[in-house]
């Protein structure tokens, strides 16, 4: 266990060299994103070695801290971006318009009918 705890420990290292060279915000943002989750880790395994249940409590409410304090970081981001007149990124997933969907719908009956 001791040794697993040792690797966790080192994987912190190229995340913490994510933030500070980081060449834009989002990357600062992701390494930390990831630090946070790795020192989750950490906790929960130095809980389970010494076992010390009232670890996880600190390690879900480090979790819930560090997920808001994200969730509010990126928003703040993005406003502040909108206000220097960015344009807000594209959307990664492509949504359905109504018209697709009727096109859908139109060619599905076309060909049930043709059969």
């Amino acid at each position: 266990m001791h040794i697993i705890l040792g690797i966790m420990l080192g994987l912190l290292v190229p995340y913490l060299v994510r933030v500070i060279i980081g060449p834009s915000v989002w990357d600062r943002l992701l390494g930390m994103n990831l630090i946070l989750s790795k020192t989750i880790i950490i906790i929960i395994l130095f809980a389970a070695i010494h076992e010390r249940t009232f670890l996880l409590d600190f390690a879900i409410i480090y979790a819930l801290s560090g997920f808001i304090g994200t969730i509010f970081l990126a928003l703040f981001l993005s406003q502040r971006n909108l206000q220097k007149g960015h344009k807000p990124p594209a959307p990664a997933i492509k949504t359905e318009t109504p018209q697709d969907s009727n096109a859908a719908h139109s060619t599905e009956t076309t060909i049930k009918e043709s059969s």
